[in-house]
């Protein structure tokens, strides 16, 4: 499995290397549209090679992706510890209830009536 991974490491690795070394041109990258370039006064540029503006812009997007994603997903994570803190109450209670029931009699049968307990 290890050589696998390697092997598709290597593929990965091969096929970004190309991508560069494909996409070399030097392009200039513009913060606002030239009509809105009037408005504020300056247009903030910068001139990077194009694989560089295409790895930077595949990067954000997953960024920007696993950010949304954790964002949603909270009210799910909010629901689980809810249940995790409700199932731990509950865990306590039944032991609570159980030591009060098995209060004043012999530890044997009591261990025994727990056993049964909890096979049913």
């Amino acid at each position: 499995m290890r050589y696998v991974r390697y092997a598709i490491l290597a593929i990965l690795a091969i096929v970004f290397v190309s991508i560069a070394m494909a996409n070399r041109d030097q392009v200039t990258v513009e913060l606002l549209a030239p009509a809105f370039e009037n408005v504020v006064g300056r247009n903030w540029e910068i001139t990077l090679p194009l694989f560089l503006v295409m790895l930077i812009s595949a990067l954000g997007g997953l960024v920007f992706g696993f950010v949304w994603e954790w964002i949603r997903e909270h009210k799910h994570r909010r629901e689980a510890g809810r249940r995790r803190r409700e199932v731990k109450r509950l865990e306590r209670e039944v032991g609570r209830l159980t030591d009060e029931k098995h209060a004043g009699k012999d530890e044997v049968l009591a261990i025994l009536d727990e056993a049964d307990r909890r096979r049913a």
